[in-house]
């Protein structure tokens, strides 16, 4: 599980799972996806199938990817997103963060 707070507002965590084939990978996001409405999660939201190189089931606060191990490897999500977020080499803050002082949803003037 990787935690997500604070670098994206897309959800709070990120679940990372690989099958052994096409066919593993659809039973897998077919588990999730039961799983997920069990949960109520009425309609998770899902991409890949049916072809099943890498299925990517949105859950609102999770999000979880299940890929083959050569789509996964390619990809390597888990380096992309478990690290810092990047920063602004001028003046060392992160990206996408708000000044001192704003207001989420309100525009300055």
């Amino acid at each position: 599980m990787i935690d997500l707070a604070g670098k994206t507002s897309l959800a709070d965590a990120m679940t990372i799972a690989q099958g052994r084939s096409n066919t593993h990978v659809g039973a897998i996001a077919e588990r999730v996806i039961k799983a997920c409405k069990e949960a109520g999660v009425a309609a998770p939201r899902v991409e890949g199938m049916p072809h099943n190189d890498w299925v990517l089931v949105d859950a609102g606060d999770l999000i979880v990817h299940i890929f083959r191990p050569e789509v996964r490897q390619f990809y390597n999500l888990e380096k992309m997103w478990s690290g810092d977020r990047p920063t602004d080499k001028s003046d060392g803050k992160s990206v996408g963060t708000k000044p001192a002082g704003a207001k989420a949803g309100r525009k300055a003037g």
